[in-house]
This record gives structure tokens, C-alpha cells and sequence, in this order.
């Protein structure tokens, strides 16, 4: 049976998250090669943005259509990319990843705002359970949980600068994903490369700092970063934006997971009980959207 547009986007959130889960690794890499932090998020963009150019080349007839609505989503989602990188950075990925995705609840008011989009009470279940594992992984009953540092503040920008462009791309979906992918990463280099020339002028690496990541990045690029951010800015323009922020939170079982086998992050019960809140909110708003589609 062929599978409608509405279940190829849900699998396409599914899998851009999972993507995203491993976009920490070769940043780390960069990172422990001695780069800059802000140094460090330059290069990671720099290897799509080139390998894309030539994509923006062939299509800048097609960008130049697109306008300003086209460029304001594609700076929205460069902003939420810069922002989560420099978290991961900052702060532990795991924190970096849960931070970002309290993006549900910017999306669900950003939707019934703009798209007038009902709140349902699954979909507000769905946000407390959501919120709840975030409290947890924070240390409910431990430190007041809101965010601690300079990264974990990234994280939560991050989450809103991508609900922001879901939005956008609910409301626009006549852009091309193939042009709203180029156009992120070469917005992601725009700004992370003025934040490190204005911030970090005295510390530019050298290419022999990089070089020795530079199989590992390519490698992770092609294999997830760019198909999974393919995937992540089409699937937008089908279903809710609440509902692409809840699919992609694949993201959060796939980072947890690999941080705590690659990095030695902390993985205890508490961060256990955390992703399971989290995944459960996953599970009760694609519950509530398969039922609605059978009805």
C-alpha cells in the first residue's frame, strides 16, 4: 500500500531526528582538536555549505523568487542551528538536546497564533509529559531546574528559532527543500562566522587543526547531517509544526544514548526517566494523529 504524503513526512521527522541525534560527534571532534568553540561550529558549516554551493548556483533563479519570505526562514533556521551547536559545546549534549526540544511548546503557540491551529488536550498532555521529563533531567527536587549556563540558554534559543521556521514552512510551502537546505547551512556559516570574527577574531584556526577531523566530518555529512536536514525542513510543510517537534525528539533517545557510550556523559535513572517522559510525549501526540486520521 502506498504511503500518503502525511506518513512519508512523519517518517521523514522520524528519521531527520535520529540524524540530528549524531550531530554531536564530529563537533566534539573539532572541538578536542584544539578549534575554538565558535572556531569549532565555522568549520562544521563550512564543509555543507561548500559542498551545496554549487546547488545554489544552478537554482539562484529560483532563490531570487523566493524573496524575503525565502531568507527569513532559512536566517530562522540558521540562527536555531547556530544556537543548538554552540550549546553542544557549552553545555553536556544531553542538556543541549532537551533544552532544544521544549521547542513543542513554542511551536503549539506559535501554530494556534499564526496557522490557528486547535489545542487539544492530548496535545497539552503531550507538552506536560514533555516539560515534566525536562524538569527531571534538570534535577526535579534537586536544584531549581531552569538553564544553568551559557549553553543550556543556546539550547532553549535554539528550540524556539526552529519552531519559528516549522512555522514558516507551514506557511509557505512552495520553497524548494533542496534551496531551504542550502540555504541553512550557508546562513549557519554566515552568522556562526561573524559571531567568531567579532568574539573570537585572535583564535582562526589553522588547517592543520582540522585536517585530521576532516574524514570523520565529510563521512557524518553525507551519511546523516545533509540528508537529515533534508529531510527535517521538508516534512514541515505537511503536517504541524506541534507534530514535527514531537516526531523529531528521536533526536533525544539517539544523542542520549550515543553521548553516553561515546562521551561517558551521565546516563543514570534520573536522565532515564527523563527520555521516557519525553518519549511518551512523542507516542501520545503521533497516538492522537493516527486516530484522528482514521477518523
Amino acid at each position: 500500500m502506498a504511503l500518503t504524503v502525511e506518513t512519508k513526512a512523519k517518517l521523514a521527522c522520524l528519521y531527520g531526528g535520529a540524524c540530528w541525534g549524531l550531530f554531536w560527534i564530529p563537533l566534539r571532534a573539532l572541538e578536542d582538536a584544539g578549534l575554538h568553540p565558535l572556531w569549532t561550529s565555522f568549520v562544521y558549516f563550512l564543509v555543507p555549505t561548500l559542498c551545496l554551493l554549487p546547488v545554489l548556483a544552478m537554482r539562484r533563479d529560483a532563490v531570487k523568487r523566493g524573496g524575503l519570505s525565502f531568507q527569513i526562514t532559512v536566517i530562522t533556521s540558521g540562527l536555531a542551528l547556530t544556537c543548538y551547536s554552540a550549546s553542544i559545546i557549552y553545555t553536556e549534549v544531553v542538556r543541549a538536546i532537551l533544552l532544544f526540544y521544549l521547542m513543542p511548546i513554542w511551536s503549539t503557540l506559535l501554530a494556534r497564533i499564526y496557522l490557528g491551529e486547535a489545542l487539544t488536550l492530548g496535545r497539552i498532555l503531550a507538552i506536560g509529559l514533555a516539560v515534566l521529563g525536562m524538569l527531571t533531567i534538570f534535577g526535579l527536587g534537586l536544584t531549581f531546574p531552569v538553564p544553568q549556563n551559557a549553553g543550556d540558554w543556546l539550547g532553549l534559543a535554539a528550540g524556539f528559532f526552529w519552531a519559528v521556521t516549522a512555522v514558516r514552512l507551514r506557511l509557505d510551502e512552495t520553497n524548494s527543500s533542496l534551496d531551504l537546505t542550502a540555504g541553512f547551512f550557508v546562513w549557519s556559516l554566515v552568522i556562526t562566522g561573524l559571531a567568531a570574527l567579532a568574539l573570537a577574531p585572535g583564535h582562526i584556526p589553522e588547517i592543520k587543526q582540522a585536517m585530521p577531523v576532516m574524514p570523520l566530518l565529510i563521512l557524518f555529512m553525507l551519511l546523516f547531517v545533509l540528508p537529515g536536514t533534508y529531510a527535517c525542513l521538508w516534512a514541515p510543510k505537511f503536517i504541524s509544526p506541534g507534530t514535527v517537534s514531537f516526531l523529531l525528539m528521536t533526536e533525544v533517545a539517539v544523542g542520549a544514548v550515543s553521548a553516553a557510550l561515546l562521551a561517558g556523559e551521565r546516563f543514570e535513572l534520573r536522565e532515564t526517566v527523563g527520555v521516557l517522559l519525553i518519549a511518551g510525549a512523542s507516542l501520545i501526540e503521533t497516538g492522537t494523529m493516527m486516530i484522528k486520521s482514521r477518523a
